[in-house]
C-alpha cells in the first residue's frame, strides 16, 4: 500500500504584481464638492507554477472614481501570492485556489488600494468585504450551466 500524500497548505509569498494609479484631471478635481461615483471591477485567477506543488493566485481590481463626467482617479492593482498545496485535489483544490487564497490576499489588496488613494490626496476609500466563496460558487454554477447547454447543442446536431 502506498502512503497517502500529506496535506500541505503554505503561504510562500504575498506580493504586489501590478499597481497603477492615475489622476488625469488633477488638480482641477480637488476644487468643488466631493461627490464621485465609483465603478469596481474584480477578477481572480490561479495557475500552477514550476514542477513542484506551487500555485500563483492573483486578485485584481480596477477602481474608477468619476465626478461630473471626468475621471477623478483610476487605480488598478493585482495582488498575488505563491501557495504550496499538496495532497489536495479536485473540487477541494479548486475551492482553495478560487476562494480561500483570494480571501487570504484580499486584506493586502485592500490596504494597497486605501494607501494609494490616500497618497493621491483623496478622501479615504475602503473596499467592502468580498464573498469569494459565493463568487466561486456562482462561477462554478455558471460553468456547469454552460456545459449543459453545450451538451444539448451537441445532441441536437
Amino acid at each position: 500500500m502506498s502512503e497517502p500524500v500529506p496535506r500541505v497548505f503554505q503561504i510562500q509569498r504575498i506580493y504586489i504584481k501590478d499597481l497603477s494609479f492615475e489622476s488625469p484631471n488633477s488638480p482641477d478635481v480637488f476644487i468643488g464638492e466631493w461627490n464621485p461615483t465609483a465603478n469596481l471591477q474584480l477578477n481572480n485567477n490561479a495557475r500552477k507554477i514550476g514542477e513542484a506543488n506551487d500555485y500563483e493566485v492573483e486578485v485584481g481590481i480596477t477602481l474608477t472614481a468619476e465626478q461630473d463626467g471626468k475621471t477623478v482617479y483610476l487605480i488598478e492593482v493585482k495582488q498575488a501570492g505563491i501557495f504550496t498545496i499538496a495532497g489536495i485535489e479536485g473540487e477541494e483544490l479548486e475551492q482553495l485556489l478560487g476562494a480561500y487564497c483570494p480571501n487570504v490576499l484580499f486584506p493586502y489588496l485592500r490596504e494597497v488600494v486605501a494607501s494609494t488613494i490616500n497618497h493621491g490626496s483623496f478622501p479615504a476609500f475602503q473596499l467592502q468585504p468580498i464573498n469569494f466563496d459565493g463568487l466561486f460558487q456562482q462561477a462554478k454554477a455558471k460553468r456547469a450551466e454552460e456545459q449543459a447547454k453545450d451538451q444539448e447543442k451537441a445532441k441536437s446536431h
